[in-house]
């Protein structure tokens, strides 16, 4: 398998890989698919997002968004101040299909997208997920996530709030 940047033209492969893979989860309440524009936007100026191919079948995929100063940023709900919140990144959604899973996908796209935070020099990320998805819950604590509220999200559907902060490391010019 071969993890790769995803862009524009991937776009149609994600899509038909989500609405696939969510198609048979036991509930609708589980996973919030994202708009078509939202993933347009994810691989263009607010995020990137990440493949897993077998050959040249996408089998799975991961966001890292950059909400800036937008409403959306969680930050100001878990104390970043005014300040800081264009230093902090979400961990968007992860599919991965039935057929690669086990495999530790969802834990390799924590540290993929934590790298790609420091990079970006993100001070904190965050996370929401569903209450009853056990194994996402599991890998954020297992990479340092910590709870930080749980409300209705998404339409009014229950997530818990993950977040971390990063420690700050320097970076050579």
């Amino acid at each position: 398998m071969e993890i790769r940047r995803l862009w524009q033209q991937d776009i149609p492969q994600v899509q038909a890989l989500m609405m696939d893979v969510v198609s048979r989860l036991p509930s609708d309440a589980l996973y919030s698919m994202d708009r078509l524009e939202a993933l347009y936007e994810n691989v263009q100026d607010k995020g990137e997002m990440y493949g897993t191919f077998q050959g040249e079948k996408l089998v799975a995929y991961t966001v890292i968004a950059f909400p800036g100063l937008s409403a959306n940023n969680l930050g100001r709900e878990f104390g970043v101040p005014e300040a800081d919140l264009p230093k902090v990144a979400s961990l968007e959604g992860s599919i991965v299909h039935e057929s690669v899973r086990g495999q530790g996908l969802q834990r390799h796209f924590h540290a993929l997208r934590e790298q790609r935070a420091r990079e970006q020099r993100m001070l904190y990320l965050y996370a929401t997920v569903h209450p009853d998805n056990g194994i996402s819950r599991k890998n954020l604590q297992a990479a340092g996530f910590t709870l930080q509220f749980t409300r209705p999200m998404y339409g009014g559907l229950l997530r818990h709030c993950y977040a971390k902060k990063l420690e700050v490391l320097e970076l050579l010019d």
